[in-house]
């Protein structure tokens, strides 16, 4: 398993319209084969910046879904919306404290 970590900036004025869109897709894209968590986040002082953080069960799990007609959908609507390029990481954890 590993991690993809994703940062998106948008224009002020369409961020409602990002989280409206997300808010509709999120469980499929969650429950896309070989997902098995997605979560949103916020930046606290930069409302326009979002991350968005998810487990995958391998590479080719997370290259089967930038292939599919939900991914192509949903990027599509949604970078219309980025008023900077978008930043990925694939990593693996190393370490974590419940």
């Amino acid at each position: 398993m590993f991690i993809r970590i994703v940062k998106l900036s948008f224009h002020e004025d369409k961020i409602d319209l990002f989280l409206n869109n997300f808010e509709e897709v999120k469980s499929e894209i969650r429950n896309f084969k070989g997902n098995n968590f997605l979560e949103l986040y916020q930046d606290k002082d930069n409302p326009c910046i979002f991350f968005t953080y998810s487990i995958w069960d391998d590479v080719q799990d997370l290259e089967h879904y930038k292939e599919s007609a939900l991914f192509k959908e949903v990027w599509a609507y949604t970078k219309q919306f980025f008023n900077d390029k978008p930043q990925a990481w694939s990593v693996d954890k190393l370490a974590s404290l419940p």
